[in-house]
């Protein structure tokens, strides 16, 4: 058989993201995935039992990353083709009451609406949106290496123009991931509005892992891009991947099943976009004892199961201004948060989950069908739950949107226990990829010099690795340079520009 330069198990936005790095380096690739579509967590397709002219996101609904990303910025997928639209309200939290907190795009929107607390609001968030290319770049490097954690950040003095949103948004990560963070806001609106960002990690909060990720996608919904959705759907992101891939002479062959070595081609190097656990199995004992004991270490976390709805028309929101959100967080509270959040941390379903919903229509009409629109939602619940959750959604979802099962024409349940059917990477539901704690937001999924070098010529590149879950393509393009320079002597980085 012809020795390939590279494999990629695995066609996720990470994999893809290696895949592309490689090639762009003049060297001979190949992508194996299991599932039959090209995508791994940034796939759109139509859902059995629901309209076939409908298409639904698999996991992956709306983008901040696509646009704040350093990959993805260097990649530029607007000049690939890939319309990003968001729209004018980023997301929204009802509340009981008539009530919702609202973060619109125009960071003093936002402050106004939420009245007594919008100073404080625009205090917290402010300066890290006006400082957004630096905070991604903290959140998303290889929290390893300095030129890593400087990824994306212009100019010779990078290192300078870090310090002060460094110091800004670790002020505010203490803050928010402690006891302290009630201290800050005086209405449920704004607590609420944040605390349904953090709740993203599906984790018991406060925490500092939930601060992190809620101040960075607060901070990019005041941004330039705003909380985008790509035209036609996430399958837009793939899809420009696998064409540059293609383009730069590498191939994506699909159900290719990944179990042992021998069902890999011949290759000098082979980067695994899977679990740890996956990377083990395959690659054995071609990883050392100590590293082998390490990633067996490596913990998955709790899970979400998904709820797909057909509709006849929009969610009725009892807070119309929550519709004209792509994303809702539905969860009441933030104190009623907390409680859903400890309950399925110690395995139980809560009476009134944690839910993530999403329109794509409101900021993308294509999306819309024969009057019908697709409904996109999660729920949090115990990792390895075998429950259709439906009922449950729709009940928490009429409680803030009375008349909402008089839209719904169909609906499909992906309970947590079969989240990984249709993504190996999600074990027991974790669409995390691993437990979103501190620690394992850094030490992930070691606490290795490298986190990607498992072997002699074998990397992992999944949102196992730094910097974590999320369509952002670093885990990969990290991985990749890391090969290049390793296993390839290419020292030169590959341009993405298209």
């Amino acid at each position: 058989m012809t020795l390939l330069d590279a494999v990629v198990v695995g066609s996720g936005p990470n994999g893809l993201a290696a895949a592309v790095t490689l090639a762009r380096a003049g060297l001979g690739v190949r992508v194996l995935e299991a599932q039959p579509t090209v995508g791994g967590g940034a796939r759109t397709l139509p859902v059995a039992g629901l309209d076939d002219d409908l298409v639904f996101d698999l996991c992956s609904a709306v983008h901040p990353m696509a646009w704040a990303s350093p990959f993805l910025r260097a990649f530029d997928l607007p000049a690939r083709g890939v319309d990003l639209v968001a729209p004018d309200i980023a997301y929204a939290q009802p509340l009981d009451g008539d009530r919702a907190g609202l973060a619109y795009r125009d960071l003093d929107r936002t402050a106004e609406r939420l009245g007594p607390d919008g100073d404080a609001w625009r205090g917290l968030l402010g300066p890290l949106a006006a400082s957004w290319r630096q905070v991604t770049a903290l959140a998303l490097g290889d929290k390893r290496t300095p030129r890593g954690m400087l990824e994306g950040v212009p100019g010779r003095a990078a290192l300078a123009t870090m310090l002060r949103p460094g110091l800004r948004f670790g002020t505010a990560l203490l803050e928010q991931g402690g006891p302290r963070w009630d201290r800050r806001f005086l209405t449920d609106e704004a607590k609420a509005l944040l605390t349904g960002v953090a709740a993203h990690n599906i984790t018991p909060l406060p925490s500092l892992a939930g601060a992190g990720t809620a101040l960075l996608l607060a901070a990019l919904a005041h941004a330039d891009g705003g909380w985008a959705i790509p035209v036609g759907g996430s399958q837009a992101i793939t899809d420009a991947l696998v064409h540059d891939l293609e383009a730069h002479g590498g191939s994506v062959e699909t159900g290719r099943r990944v179990e042992a070595w021998s069902d890999l081609p011949p290759a000098r190097a082979v980067l695994f976009d899977t679990t740890p656990a996956t990377a083990l199995a395959v690659a054995g004992d071609r990883i050392g004892p100590a590293r082998r004991a390490a990633l067996r270490r490596f913990r998955y976390g709790n899970a979400a199961a998904k709820v797909d709805f057909a509709l006849s028309g929009p969610v009725p929101w009892r807070v119309p201004d929550v519709g004209r959100a792509s994303t809702v967080h539905v969860g009441g509270t933030r104190a009623e948060m907390v409680i859903a959040e400890d309950t399925v941390a110690h395995g139980l379903h809560a009476d009134q989950p944690v839910l993530l919903v999403s329109d794509p229509s409101v900021a993308d009409p294509g999306r819309l069908r024969g009057g019908l629109r697709p409904l996109w939602t999660y729920a949090h619940v115990p990792a390895g739950s075998p429950q259709d959750v439906t009922e449950e959604v729709t009940r928490q979802i009429e409680r803030f949107a009375p008349g909402f099962r008089d839209v719904v024409v169909a609906s499909r349940c992906v309970p947590a226990a079969e989240m990984e059917q249709h993504n190996q990477n999600y074990p027991g539901g974790d669409i995390s990829a691993g437990a979103a704690t501190m620690w394992q937001m850094v030490a992930r999924p070691t606490a290795a010099p490298d986190p990607y070098l498992l072997a002699e010529g074998v990397y992992l590149c999944s949102a196992s690795t730094p910097p974590g879950p999320g369509v952002h393509g670093m885990g990969g393009w990290h991985a990749a340079r890391r090969a290049l320079r390793r296993e390839f002597d290419v020292r030169s980085e590959p341009s993405l520009w298209p």
